[in-house]
């Protein structure tokens, strides 16, 4: 009952929050305006033991031979270096808006070999590269590594996980990712995060308010173009004024979040419940095993045998069909709260209603 309790505390949050204007800035984004990934290989070194073994992660060895070389260190060919101090990580990194060369960024690391922790570890150069395969960023410098490991007497103890870190401006940008804001004759794309008609069209008609005259003009549910400056200054300053227009969202789309791996259930204001009946217990299934001894007629030759035999009862709550309707999320909430279901129950019951068409909310199972 403590999940379906949570479930009631949500559902009173969602229906006293009623709904107000939100900035542009808040549910859309300017077309171009994006964050860029990043990734590339590279090695963590200064490991405490606890870096790949070079029999199962070959590539480290050989990255580590590779680098050596044109560091101008020769290794006699056939050489099998017993590194247990080096591990080869993938690195990532995202790179935001308008980043220009000489800014910094923050890096993930991750083991792809076998070692054990990359803690104390130290990031060699590592060359980032974009989805066209040219290099933006380098990344380098010490790993930050959350969580302890106590190792005694064969005995171990493990909070968080080891093979992964992160450095703080580890990466430096070394290339400008080019951005288009609008240069062909000032025309600007405004994108809504959630496509709507209805949020589309009122954003339009607040803009065209704003500046008193056809400023902007929706292309779909999704897409609005606007008429803006050519100059860079006034395009910027163009930009500002649409990302703080208040608009008044359309309501959203009912949806039933279903976590199936965690349990937890999310629904939000607009979901409704046509009248409908559930039937709600719980089975049980016990099974017991019991000695059996056969004994042989007298005189007949054969032996005892003694075999087992199962006992099997099943129980079964009394249940009834209860009738559950509600226009309001907190009626639909106290009428499963009613039936007494936990989460993983309440999984079932909204599948189930969703199939009968009595759920009016579209269910997301993640």
């Amino acid at each position: 009952m403590r999940g379906v309790a949570l479930i009631s505390l949500l559902a009173m949050l969602l229906s006293g929050t009623a709904m107000a204007a939100e900035r542009l800035k808040d549910i859309a984004s300017f077309a171009g305006v994006r964050t860029n990934d990043l990734v590339g290989y590279g090695l963590v070194v200064g490991l405490d033991g606890t870096g790949d073994q070079t029999m199962q992660a070959p590539f480290t060895g050989q990255s580590m031979t590779n680098m050596l070389t044109q560091l101008g260190v020769s290794i006699p060919p056939g050489t099998n270096m017993q590194l247990r101090n080096v591990a080869g990580v993938i690195v990532t990194a995202k790179v935001p808006a308008f980043a220009r060369p000489g800014q910094q960024v923050d890096v993930v690391v991750s083991s792809i070999g076998n070692a054990r922790s990359l803690r104390g570890g130290t990031l060699l150069m590592a060359p980032l590269k974009g989805a066209d395969g040219n290099v933006y960023a380098l990344a380098q410098g010490n790993l930050l590594i959350n969580g302890i490991v106590a190792e005694a007497q064969g005995s171990s103890a493990v909070i968080n996980h080891q093979a992964a870190g992160r450095i703080s401006g580890g990466a430096t940008i070394e290339r400008a990712v080019d951005l288009d804001l609008g240069r062909s004759q000032g025309i600007l794309e405004l994108n809504l995060k959630e496509a709507d008609f209805t949020t589309a069209l009122r954003a339009v008609e607040r803009i065209n308010e704003e500046f008193g005259y056809q400023v902007a003009q929706a292309i779909n549910g999704g897409t609005i173009t606007l008429d803006g400056p050519a100059t860079a200054n006034e395009r910027v300053r163009f930009m500002a004024r649409i990302e703080n227009i208040e608009v008044n969202p359309a309501d959203a789309t009912a949806l039933v979040v279903l976590n199936s791996r965690t349990g937890s259930i999310v629904l939000n204001g607009s979901v409704r419940l046509r009248q409908a009946a559930v039937a709600h217990g719980n089975l049980s299934v016990t099974i017991t095993r019991r000695p059996v001894v056969s004994q042989p007629p007298p005189f007949s030759g054969g032996d005892t045998v003694v075999a087992e035999v199962a006992d099997i009862e099943i129980q079964q709550e009394e249940a009834s069909l209860q009738v559950v309707e509600g226009t309001e999320l907190m009626q639909v909430v106290q009428a499963l709260n009613n039936l007494g279901a936990t989460p993983s129950d309440l999984m079932a019951i909204l599948q189930a209603l969703e199939a009968s068409g009595a759920l009016r909310a579209k269910l997301e199972i993640i």
